[in-house]
């Protein structure tokens, strides 16, 4: 089998093929973050939690980066993909360029906006007087590096559809390794707090991106791209590229959303307890991310495998794909379920020392997991939706768990008393059971039986 070419080996190991370092590298790119939270979670003193929470404020934020990220990611790798699975090695290449150019562009825009805007924004966040100081202390340092973020994750896809997954997942650990040892001399030898937390993520992201980059740039590249090539983009590919990509930009943006109300509707409980609260979802944000992983990684390694089988026209084959993804995404995510519903304590106490926050944060972990397994079936649907080019289902489903569901249920279930402020974490699993079943029933019977 040549490399690259997914089309006569057994679906189930190219898929995991796929998926192993692909969900490494990803476990990797969450550990920029991650890493710095289990820090500063364990910082002592008269601060406790509130660096924590002060970072968490930045979550939705982070997420618009990751949105436009997505925008151009989950948009140009599946069609080139596709194009590669038809031949068509040309027009395959001008998506490559034109994606990388367009994540350029939008990496200095982000930047340069987010960054004149932050200030307004973080209040808006439920930032309050004392945590103020941290999220802005992050977020000043960390907006430096969004041009590194656009261009190193963003085109990640790239190494993997050409049949390199592990490059990809190796240029990524290699950041995250520098980051680890970055994270604890900044942060503490040199008493830097959640600057030296930034200052750490911004580093090894220009160390992942500059790899990324060396590789597709590289001879060793089957879509070899030049410094001339990518001053010239094909700008009638962007309207593909995003109407495709609109659904990864929309689960991200929906992220952003419903992360902000949260943190808007958890700061209305007043400014000890609001601040607990926010470093409270900050803790399960992070456990969700870790604990999410194998389910994007395996729904991200399937998606090239089934659009390039898809568009060799082998239908056979893109359905055993969507079955054995669906197979393994359900298996996790009960295991996962079940663990957090035995050892809440544990998931918590990874990224917080301080008592009241574990304590306060027990029972809104148990509720906002206890569907978690639904969460699987959303992934399996919309992502063979995107892997075959149907954008507009795969944005619709985005739009009803997020938009529809989960941010009107944040705003109204606290309204009652019996409720309260459990009623932001019970949001979770209600969108997850309504929307898992809605997207994988439509994917089931409007394209999987078809095929």
């Amino acid at each position: 089998m040549q490399r690259g070419d997914f089309k006569t080996e057994k679906i189930s190991k190219l898929i995991m093929a796929q998926a192993i370092p692909l969900t490494i590298a990803q476990l990797v790119q969450v550990l920029y973050n991650i890493i710095d939270r289990i820090y500063l979670g364990h910082m002592s003193g008269e601060m406790e939690s509130l660096p924590l929470t002060g970072v968490g404020l930045t979550f939705p934020i982070i997420s618009l980066i990751a949105a436009f990220t997505n925008l151009f990611a989950t948009g140009g790798a599946p069609l080139c993909s596709m194009a590669r699975g038809a031949g068509n090695t040309d027009r395959a290449k001008k998506l490559e360029i034109t994606t990388l150019f367009m994540q350029i562009m939008t990496g200095i825009a982000c930047m340069i906006v987010l960054y004149l805007t932050k200030r307004p924004l973080l209040y808006l966040l439920g930032a309050s007087s004392d945590t103020y100081k941290y999220a802005n202390d992050y977020l000043t340092i960390y907006l430096l590096g969004t041009l590194f973020v656009t261009t190193g994750t963003g085109m990640i896809g790239f190494i993997n559809l050409q049949g390199y997954p592990r490059k990809g997942m190796t240029y990524m650990m290699t950041g995250a390794i520098i980051n680890m040892i970055l994270d604890p001399v900044f942060i503490f030898v040199l008493n830097m707090g959640v600057k030296g937390a930034a200052l750490a993520s911004v580093i090894s992201q220009l160390i992942a991106a500059i790899l990324v980059l060396r590789f597709l740039f590289g001879k060793e590249a089957i879509l070899q791209v030049s410094v001339k090539d990518l001053l010239k983009p094909t700008l009638s590919l962007v309207k593909e590229i995003v109407i495709l990509g609109f659904a990864g930009f929309i689960m991200s943006a929906t992220n952003c959303a419903v992360q902000a109300v949260c943190n808007m509707t958890l700061s209305n409980y007043g400014r000890e307890l609001g601040d607990i609260y926010i470093g409270v979802m900050t803790i399960i944000n992070s456990v969700r991310e870790m604990i999410g992983l194998p389910i994007n990684g395996i729904t991200s390694g399937a998606q090239p495998v089934i659009s390039y089988n898809y568009g060799a026209n082998e239908r056979t084959r893109v359905k055993q794909g969507i079955r054995f993804m669906a197979a393994v995404g359900v298996s996790y995510t009960a295991f996962m379920w079940l663990m957090i519903m035995i050892f809440p304590h544990g998931f918590l106490t990874i990224f917080s020392s301080d008592a009241k926050v574990i304590e306060m944060g027990r029972m809104p972990i148990i509720i906002y997991f206890m569907a978690f397994i639904f969460m699987s079936l959303q992934f399996v649907g919309q992502s063979t939706f995107v892997a075959l080019g149907k954008s507009k289902q795969s944005i619709f489903f985005s739009l009803l768990r997020k938009v529809f569901i989960v941010i009107p249920l944040t705003l109204i279930l606290p309204m009652f008393p019996q409720i309260g402020v459990m009623g932001v974490f019970l949001a979770e699993p209600i969108s997850n059971f309504i929307g898992g079943i809605a997207s994988c029933g439509t994917m089931y019977f409007t394209v999987y039986r078809k095929l």
